[in-house]
């Protein structure tokens, strides 16, 4: 496996970046895209380096996470969302959980307790009560750190990437967590379930689809645009959305190379797979 992967960096941003220090490197052309979404053999820039599609094509080469209850657990911040909107945490869940068994976007919550509440304005009403959104070490699931290392010391690319605001992002660079590259819906202006979000993973990957891995506790917004991109994927069931909407004999959820009820298992479970499809 030829990789040039530069693992003293974050998110792409590195010393040896063409493009310079602290800067995102570009995406691969559009017609370099094509090529890597057809799967075939190419050649992108990554970190100053040639990285080639030398991997045999039905391998793992990158595993990518979402964010939201796949690494961070959300319970905590939900609750000061309840706090702010001045409704029991336990009255808030329910109706959270009610609404996403509805299949109904989370984001309705708020307007049950609130209407016409607008959450762009009332984050920024939150921070400016010195109340802004935050996660820090204490919220990450304790399986994610191990996970992470074990997926780099075998020597494969490790992305994180969902719809997370700009905000969040630093919240993320600042955990300093193992990984390659780090993107979220806000700085790349486009998010998921948009298929488009996942091409962007393609291009900052620079392999094939089919070598990357996308891990998601959604079967909506995560599994279902990142099979349609021809990436392999995986669900985990944690979080309100990985128990309200699991369907275990839905062809999405048949469709992911691994279910998974936390990150612990993962890394062997990835190693093994390669070895069989060695």
């Amino acid at each position: 496996m030829a990789r040039g992967a530069c693992r003293g960096c974050a998110g792409g941003v590195c010393g040896s970046n063409p493009v310079g220090p602290g800067r995102l490197r570009p995406l691969p052309s559009p017609a370099e895209l094509n090529r890597i979404l057809s799967w075939q053999t190419v050649k992108v820039p990554r970190h100053g380096y040639e990285v080639e599609g030398t991997t045999p094509a039905m391998r793992i080469n990158t595993v990518f996470f979402d964010v939201g209850e796949v690494l961070i657990d959300e319970a905590r911040e939900y609750g000061t969302w309840a706090d702010w909107l001045g409704v029991s945490r336990h009255t808030f869940s329910g109706v959270f959980g009610a609404i996403v068994a509805q299949g109904r976007d989370y984001r309705e919550t708020f307007q049950v307790f609130r209407p016409g509440f607008d959450l762009a304005e009332e984050r920024e009403k939150r921070a400016a009560a010195g109340q802004p959104e935050w996660f820090g070490e204490d919220d990450l699931y304790p399986d994610v750190r191990p996970c992470l290392a074990r997926l780099r010391e075998l020597g494969l690319t490790v992305g994180i990437s969902g719809n997370q605001t700009a905000r969040a992002e630093g919240l993320l660079r600042g955990l300093d967590l193992p990984h390659d590259i780090l993107g979220t819906s806000d700085t790349w202006g486009v998010e998921k379930p948009s298929t488009e979000f996942f091409t962007r993973i393609v291009g900052e990957a620079g392999v094939p689809a089919d070598q990357i891995l996308y891990v998601g506790d959604r079967l909506d917004n995560d599994v279902a645009p990142a099979q349609k991109v021809g990436m392999k994927t995986a669900v985990i069931r944690r979080g309100i959305w990985g128990h309200v909407l699991r369907d275990p004999e839905s062809p999405i959820e048949k469709a992911c190379v691994f279910t998974l009820d936390s990150l612990a298992d993962l890394p062997d479970l990835v190693q093994a797979y390669n070895a069989d499809e060695g």
